[in-house]
């Protein structure tokens, strides 16, 4: 009886020695082990993630269906006063957002229009981009810019255009800086300054994936977009 009130004694004091002892393992288990006894699983693609495929969309011309009168009274909503020319616009830069240079996309040499859009547009277009880069990155396909061909017009970049493109109309959405084109049959690389030269992706694989991100912005109410196919673009306003 005393020894077992001595023993008694000790576990309250010191509780842990009642606790079961497992013996420490120093065998390495390494992959090669393992997979000589499961030889039917393949360890190096459940090491690496797995990339993403690349569905698109079922038809461009279904996911992409809003037209001008749609578009147009988004860009008279969220929109400036038409800007008139140059000049005007010049003194509008308290309304509207520089977007010529960012890491996402690319502004193609403009002709037509100029680099500026309403801080919700810019905003818009600096999301696409981003989200392009993203998708590219999980589907495993070397980084590309897509190109932005078309931006804000003025009055005087509306009236010269219309003497040669029948789409161009008097009322346009570029007018209100609310609106940008992105080209789908070309994209610029990304490459390393200081690393080898990329290989170029086939613009059809490019362009499915573009369109999974902008069906993405246009359901979840972001934007309207018409697949221009005759301009080769996405003719896209903010909503």
């Amino acid at each position: 009886m005393g020894i077992v009130a001595v023993l008694a004694v000790v576990r309250a004091e010191f509780p842990q020695l009642a606790e079961p002892r497992i013996a420490e393992s120093h065998v390495e288990v390494n992959a090669d082990s393992v997979a000589a006894a499961m030889p039917h699983t393949d360890f190096s693609a459940t090491a690496t993630a797995k990339k993403h495929k690349i569905y698109s969309v079922p038809s461009f011309k279904a996911c992409f269906p809003d037209t001008q009168s749609v578009q147009l009274a988004a860009a008279m909503k969220w929109g400036v006063k038409r800007v008139k020319n140059r000049e005007d616009a010049e003194k509008r830069k308290s309304e509207l957002v520089y977007v010529g240079a960012n890491p996402y996309y690319h502004i193609d040499k403009l002709y037509s229009s100029i680099p500026y859009l309403v801080p919700r547009a810019a905003v818009l277009l600096q999301d696409i981009g981003q989200a392009f880069f993203d998708s590219l990155y999980v589907k495993g396909i070397n980084l590309h810019r897509p190109i932005v061909t078309s931006v804000l017009r003025t009055e005087a970049d509306v009236t010269k255009l219309r003497r040669h493109n029948g789409n161009a109309t008097e009322n346009s959405c570029h007018l209100y800086g609310t609106t940008f084109d992105i080209c789908y049959n070309r994209y610029e690389t990304v490459q390393d300054p200081d690393g080898p030269e990329r290989r170029a992706v086939r613009n059809d694989s490019l362009k499915y994936v573009l369109c999974e991100v902008l069906r993405d912005m246009r359901e979840q109410g972001r934007c309207y977009i018409k697949y221009e196919v005759k301009q080769g673009c996405f003719h896209m306003t903010v909503r």
